[in-house]
């Protein structure tokens, strides 16, 4: 049997491979992998085939350079799994012939303005979000939309500068973090303007989704977010657990609804991170993300459910059937550590027993003592101390060793030397 053509991989991520590298190596498991980045990491070398040299903060030269490459190769595929370089790479399948949904539904992705818009044309239940652009503006769009609101930045992820806001004063000071935080570099890659959004109260989950063609959306995964700390006016991500039998996977009104996000979006083919709120009144939309999620979400899911998010991903990308009937019916749980005060990291640590325990499959402590960082609510995926993955029967299995991890972890930070307003 020929070897397949390789998928081209749009940007692989420089830093951060502890979250990166599960999804790369699963799609080399099954294609050859050709990157088309400004460099190759060096972590990403044991799964690539080969690399086109590309800006991809220009979408022009990237189109150029990919054409000149495969006037000479071929090209199964174009796919990528980070926020930045979901549209480029729409455009480049397009450009190639490739499957793939549409730039423009890639951009509605993106762009968490027209995102609401589309949602709320096609009478999908979502958040009444207004766009502002300068505090006044958003204290006049809270004022209208009624407190508390959340402020966030039109294009950014991973909750970087979102915000709850209860108050005239709140919402002044959220719009001034919303205009102005990045995560990632993602500033580079979509507009900077700050919305003003109705609070949507209720759990947050998030719906892990293949889109098999027009109108055709399967549910493969819920992932329930970890609570975060009593207190916590923060909307960063303190961990997610996924539960093969979760009953929300069989709900008809969560399905309507995320089928008809799909549609209102007009995505056509991809695996997608769709978050959503379950409030009293039903699920609504939070975002629709035109990737697989990130946290390391593919891990769990493959450990609960058998399911590859990754290999399902590249699969549609190159046109072929992906296997979507899960093989397993366990739970898998993340949690992340942040530290409690903002200043320089002293001390951090965890029993080096507790990774040989049931049901605990990985711990990585991401910091080293020197570094700054930020507590919550003014902290970003960078500020992370770490992170432990575990596996159980049950989804309160997992909480439980979860928590158990948690309560180990020794973090000292001297919070007298550097402080975060």
């Amino acid at each position: 049997m020929p070897n397949p053509e390789p998928i081209l991989l749009i940007g692989a991520g420089g830093d951060a491979a502890e979250y990166r590298e599960p999804v790369l190596s699963s799609i080399a498991a099954v294609r050859p992998v050709v990157l088309v980045d400004s460099a190759v990491p060096g972590w990403t070398r044991p799964y690539l085939t080969g690399h086109v040299s590309a800006d991809l903060t220009d979408q022009t030269a990237t189109s150029l350079a990919v054409k000149a490459y495969t006037a000479d190769h071929e090209a199964g595929g174009a796919m990528a799994y980070m926020e930045h370089h979901v549209v480029t790479a729409a455009h480049l399948a397009q450009q190639l012939g490739l499957p793939g949904s549409t730039p423009e539904s890639m951009q509605a992705c993106r762009d968490k303005a027209l995102s609401r818009k589309l949602l709320a044309d096609h009478q999908v239940p979502s958040a009444r979000s207004m766009q502002a652009a300068n505090p006044d503006e958003a204290v006049a769009h809270a004022d209208l939309i009624g407190y508390p609101v959340v402020v966030k930045p039109r294009s950014q992820a991973g909750s970087a500068g979102v915000v709850r806001a209860d108050n005239a004063a709140q919402v002044r000071a959220a719009f001034e973090r919303a205009a102005h935080e990045s995560v990632l570099g993602l500033d580079r890659f979509g507009e900077r303007d700050v919305l003003v959004e109705e609070f949507l109260d209720g759990p947050e989950i998030s719906v892990e989704t293949a889109v098999l063609g027009e109108g055709e959306a399967r549910l493969l995964a819920v992932t329930r977010k970890l609570p975060t700390p009593a207190g916590a006016a923060t909307t960063q991500e303190y961990g997610h657990v996924v539960d093969a039998r979760d009953p929300l996977l069989t709900d008809p009104q969560l399905t309507r609804v995320v089928t008809g996000a799909v549609h209102a979006l007009g995505l056509t083919c991809g695996v997608l991170c769709i978050e959503v709120k379950l409030t009293q009144t039903g699920p609504r939309i939070v975002e629709v993300n035109g990737r697989i999620g990130g946290d390391l979400l593919p891990v769990l899911v493959e450990r609960a459910l058998g399911l590859d998010l990754a290999q399902i991903a590249a699969a549609l990308a190159t046109g072929s059937r992906p296997q979507l009937t899960p093989t397993l019916k366990r739970a898998a749980g993340i949690q992340f550590a942040y530290p409690t005060v903002s200043g320089v990291l002293k001390h951090l640590s965890l029993p080096a027993h507790l990774d040989r325990q049931p049901g605990v499959e990985r711990i990585v402590l991401s910091q080293q003592a020197g570094a700054r960082v930020s507590a919550p609510p003014h902290a970003t995926l960078a500020d992370r101390l770490g992170f432990w993955i575990v596996r159980g029967d049950t989804a309160a299995d997992c909480r439980s060793r979860l928590e158990d991890v948690a309560r180990q972890l020794q973090a000292e930070v001297a919070s007298d030397i550097y402080a975060t307003t």
